[in-house]
């Protein structure tokens, strides 16, 4: 299968002569620290169910994905061709998507939560010629899994099993062998090395809105995106960072795998998220730094562990994916002594906006930064024009990390001619270039004809002592066409009736017009394996509500 990039000489051209990408690719830059920094540990993990931990140098790291890159050209991996991997946040992960560059193969991770029926669609559709899993993973059976969906995967050739038995043991297929001895490894990496240019990332978009997309990267593109969220944070070769988010999504993979590659320092990660788990690691490797969704600051912040742990070495935690409460992040300030840092993003771009270090909290408390270097973002009006500041709009982006195209579907690729993409995001933008994300395209709510602005009622609501997450979409109604259905999530020993919403509202002044007509209350909220709530999935179970 061939993964062509929509590229055109004008944007490569451009790119190049501002900067933003050169001919250096993630490999040459892993080359590199393995040769300025071999005896630095590049990776430490936490296996959370056997309690255990694998620490790597540079060079021990690299001397396993030269194995692992041999094993998969005996498994006749070829250039181009797709390599899946459904992992944890374990060595393996990074290891094997540096061995895919070293043979020219397109990484493709996967969720670890993902199941039958995602998995089944994700590796048909790219066409994986070899997947690599555990053989479980809490407590589920991840190779009995692939064994009832192996039937509709013809492309699939071979499933390795971290863990599993002979002859699909990664421990055997890909590290205990003697390749080395009959393979010339250096001829075949140089020959199939990718450019930094040709895709070698296919990730699928977190599904928010339905059926997920392959987003297509290169190098460039991705090591743009690192590069500029390093000099915006002030990073350097000195700070070690601290993973727990998957892997697996955009903001795993860029600030948890790439990023620390690029600098040639450490990173620490966590397979299975808990606050009582982090903290001792955050403790024990001197962490500065770590990037996650709002729920993950909202557990460091409420754990009793974190007086014990905290320690002056960790001070900065990049806040996205999520609205960011006030109250949140002045408790991280003020008892963490946290830089908070707010960031929009997808999976299309990486970071495209961040508040800085040295903001204004007003900055912090109330936008999602303005565009990191490389990347420009622009408001619009219906019309696609240019909107003022202040007013919302439908939120653009274009620069260097943006991506180069979905795979197989080169008509849902919304850039127009000017490199504009329609993110699918509305926002507004302050006179400083400062945007805040009000909301998605198609979370309006027009009730009456009147636009319902469903963030700033979900941003009120999130400070109520009672309610843990909260999200507002449409339901029908025959007068009104669309009127607003409130999803919540309780905090433990708390409850809350719609009386008693309706009176939080107006205590807080908000106009009634804004209102949601009913409140229902789940134990969970549907989300995406990176934590956003899936409201697609809130939309179809609205649309047989009535007010109430």
């Amino acid at each position: 299968m061939q993964a062509k990039p929509i590229l055109s000489q004008t944007r490569i051209s451009e790119m190049y002569q501002q900067g933003f990408w050169s001919d250096k690719t993630t490999l040459d830059f892993f080359d590199q620290a393995v040769k300025e920094a071999p005896d630095r540990i590049a990776i430490v993990d936490s296996n959370v169910e056997t309690r255990s931990s694998t620490r790597l140098s540079y060079q021990e790291f690299s001397d396993k994905v030269d194995n692992i890159a041999l094993g998969m050209i005996n498994l006749g991996i070829n250039k181009h061709d797709v390599v899946s991997f459904q992992l944890p946040n374990w060595w393996q992960f990074a290891a094997t998507h540096i061995a895919c560059l070293k043979i020219g193969a397109i990484s493709n991770p996967l969720m670890p939560i993902f199941r039958e029926r995602e998995l089944t669609f994700m590796l048909g559709f790219v066409e994986s010629k070899l997947l690599i899993i555990p053989k479980q993973f809490r407590g589920h059976d991840h190779v009995a899994m692939l064994d009832a969906i192996r039937p509709e995967l013809p492309a699939l050739e071979n499933i390795i099993v971290i863990g599993g038995e002979d002859p699909i043991s990664f421990e055997k297929v890909m590290l205990e062998h003697n390749l080395h001895n009959t393979l010339d490894k250096e001829s075949l990496f140089q020959h199939r090395k990718f450019s930094a240019d040709e895709v070698c990332q296919i990730i699928y978009t977190s599904g928010t809105t339905g059926m997920p997309k392959g987003v297509m990267h290169t190098s460039n593109t991705l090591l743009s995106s690192a590069h500029s969220f390093l000099k915006n944070l002030e990073l350097d070769q000195k700070d070690i960072f601290f993973m727990g988010s998957p892997l697996a999504h955009q903001t795993g993979f860029l600030y948890g795998l790439l990023a620390p590659i690029v600098l040639q320092t450490t990173v620490v990660l966590l397979d299975v998220w808990s606050a009582k788990a982090a903290w001792p690691i955050i403790n024990k490797e001197k962490v500065n730094f770590t990037m996650a969704s709002t729920p993950f600051l909202a557990d460091l912040v409420a754990s009793p562990l974190a007086q014990k742990c905290n320690s002056s070495n960790f001070k900065i935690f990049v806040c996205g994916g999520a609205p960011v409460p006030r109250a949140l992040v002045k408790s991280a300030q003020s008892q963490l002594q946290l830089n908070v840092a707010t960031v929009w993003g997808m999976s299309e771009h990486g970071a495209v906006t961040s508040t800085h270090l040295d903001d204004v909290e007003d900055k912090i408390f109330n936008t999602d930064g303005e565009a990191l270097p490389g990347m420009e973002v622009r408001i619009v009006d219906n019309n696609h024009q240019p909107s003022a500041a202040g007013e919302k709009g439908e939120l653009q982006a274009r620069g260097a990390f943006t991506f180069v195209g979905y795979l197989k579907k080169p008509e849902a690729y919304t850039v127009d001619p000017e490199g504009w993409f329609d993110t699918g995001d509305l926002a507004e933008m302050d006179d400083d270039g400062y945007i805040r994300i009000t909301g998605r395209s198609k979370d309006i709510i027009i009730r009456g004809g009147e636009n319902i602005p469903v963030v700033e009622i979900e941003n009120l609501l999130y400070k109520h002592d009672a309610i843990q997450d909260v999200a507002v979409v449409a339901m029908p109604d025959e007068r009104l066409g669309e009127l607003g259905c409130c999803f919540i999530t309780l905090n433990p020993g708390f409850e809350l009736s719609f009386t008693e919403m309706l009176e939080y509202l107006s205590e807080n002044k908000m106009t009634k017009n804004y209102w949601p007509e009913r409140l229902e209350v789940l134990a969970e909220m549907p989300r995406t394996p990176s934590g956003k709530i899936q409201k697609f999935h809130l939309r179809d179970s609205a649309q047989t509500l009535t007010r109430a």
